[in-house]
């Protein structure tokens, strides 16, 4: 473990999940990719302070016919100090065609068994695959139901009821943070980067 002084860029990607963050960290050591899943509660900007880098390894995934090799940091925590805006050209800089954390996660390989090849292809959670049979209907997503406190208390869990500053548990399933984050918005929260919270919005 290190903590370095440094800057990262944060981008926000609009993919079939919902949006997710991706983070490139500059350091006196090096660069590198982030994608902890505590990001995608941030804006898309560029954030200085002191980073606790747990981990540093290589890292692959598949997108688009091709397979990236990355060299990936995990972040134990950070102390943020200065938030500025990431122009059009850093922005550009940052990968466009990055493969969502949780479709990733999805092609990490399964144990093997004998399920027929056919069938494992039928039942492809790649992103880039349709499996739906051409000319057939997509059927329509139902209308949302308005949501109850319960369905708050269920969503946040030992977090509910809520209180005027709210901070949300990283190590959650990437899924139930993003739903999480999307939820505070709506209730009228919004997140404090330098003091990693989620605070009400004033009237």
């Amino acid at each position: 473990m290190i903590t370095l002084p440094g800057q990262l860029a944060i981008k926000t990607i609009h993919g079939r999940n919902g949006d997710f963050n991706v983070g490139r960290l500059a350091t006196s050591i090096g660069e590198f990719v982030i994608k902890n899943a505590e990001l995608d509660q941030y804006r898309e900007g560029k954030y200085e302070g002191d980073f606790v880098i747990t981990e540093i390894r290589p890292s692959t995934y598949n997108t688009s016919g091709r397979m990236v090799i990355e060299i990936r940091a995990h972040l134990g925590g950070m102390t943020l100090s200065n938030i500025d805006h990431l122009s059009r050209d850093e922005a550009n800089r940052l990968s466009p065609q990055e493969v969502d954390p949780i479709d990733e996660e999805a092609q990490t390989p399964a144990p093997s068994t004998s399920a027929p090849a056919e069938a494992k292809a039928a039942t492809s959670s790649d992103p880039l695959v349709d499996t739906t049979p051409f000319g057939a209907d997509v059927p329509a997503k139902p209308a949302s139901k308005p949501v109850t406190q319960d369905d708050d208390a269920t969503l946040f869990g030992a977090l509910w009821p809520l209180g005027e500053i709210v901070k949300l548990d990283a190590t959650v399933d990437r899924r139930l943070l993003r739903q999480q984050r999307d939820r505070l918005g709506a209730l009228g929260y919004e997140f404090a980067p330098l003091s990693q919270d989620w605070h009400i919005a004033s009237a």
